[in-house]
């Protein structure tokens, strides 16, 4: 995640938010079939987690933007997409003298091609950390819903979408060029982004991204089903790579567990943890390792990432 605001988005009123509306509730069990909605395990999330810290330590210790770090966690994220199905591009672009690339997955069965949902995580690191949880966590989680798309050969109602930037700890460098080098007609059809950055806090809260009210109560419904109260993500405005998207009028979401904002005697009365210290306190540092991750909170959040692919994606 990009450490400090850099500028703020003006939004815009959007016809496509109505496309959102539903009133079918995220069913927290539900029986194993092709429309259900997929109980991602952790476990795979994880193991994803180990092969980047692995990259990480292969290679000074980071994946950070124009590294050859960045390179190999490219490599091993498109891999995984290729080989389960999804037509994959790498669009390549150039930030202080050095090339980077977004990864972009699309998968080619069903949805309709003016219906799009897109998906996303920031794939790199900064220079200082592995970036497990930031945003290693999210790029898991993300990947590890995508593959379960695949497995299930799900033929989705939308156009399913997911993308994997580069360069967002230099103010999202990689999501701002997708978006400004996309064509206003393609641009229109994304019905919604859903951001993901920081999903394992190792003392969590549970924040809701609340700039596309539409979208943001889906997330609360899913999040009251397990029981879990959350709040606002205002910590992650001007911060991660919905910007751009936010910027252009297209609705936002996602979900947020906390970086170095100190959690409250409040929140760790709702949530747990320990209140008085930071909800990441390996956050850019060398310990934001697999030991740094909460299970329990990547756990949760996960299936909050499958959830809701299958209510606004798969079943529209």
């Amino acid at each position: 995640m990009h450490s400090t605001s850099s500028r703020s988005a003006v939004v815009t009123a959007s016809t496509l938010s109505v496309l959102l509306l539903g009133t079918a509730g995220v069913h927290a069990e539900e029986p194993a079939r092709a429309g259900s909605v997929p109980d991602v395990p952790v476990a795979a999330v994880m193991r994803h987690l180990d092969a980047l810290q692995k990259i990480s330590d292969a290679n000074n210790g980071n994946r950070a933007h124009g590294t050859a770090g960045y390179l190999a966690s490219l490599d091993y994220v498109q891999g995984k997409l290729k080989t389960a199905g999804f037509t994959t591009t790498r669009q390549e672009f150039e930030f202080g003298g050095k090339k980077s690339w977004n990864l972009i997955a699309d998968w080619p069965r069903g949805g309709s091609s003016g219906e799009v949902l897109m998906v996303g995580a920031h794939l790199d690191s900064v220079d200082t950390s592995p970036g497990i949880n930031d945003n290693g966590s999210s790029v898991g989680a993300v990947l590890e819903t995508a593959l379960t798309v695949a497995a299930r050969q799900a033929a989705p109602s939308r156009h399913l979408r997911f993308a994997f930037w580069g360069t967002e700890e230099e103010t999202y460098i990689g999501s701002t060029h997708y978006v400004n080098t996309l064509p206003a007609a393609e641009l229109s059809k994304i019905t919604a982004y859903l951001n993901f950055d920081m999903i394992g806090s190792p003392n969590p809260g549970y924040f809701v991204y609340d700039q596309s009210p539409e979208v943001a109560r889906h997330f609360d419904r899913y999040f009251r089903g397990k029981g879990i109260p959350t709040e606002p993500a205002t910590a992650l405005n001007g911060r991660s790579d919905h910007e751009p998207f936010l910027a252009k009028g297209v609705p936002v979401g996602g979900i947020f567990t906390g970086s170095a904002e100190i959690k409250t005697p409040e929140q760790a009365a709702k949530w747990g943890g320990t209140a008085g210290q930071a909800m990441d306190p390996c956050y850019h540092l060398a310990c934001d390792t697999p030991a740094n991750i909460d299970r329990r909170a990547l756990d949760v959040n996960t299936d909050a990432v499958a959830a809701m692919v299958w209510k606004l994606g798969v079943r529209g």
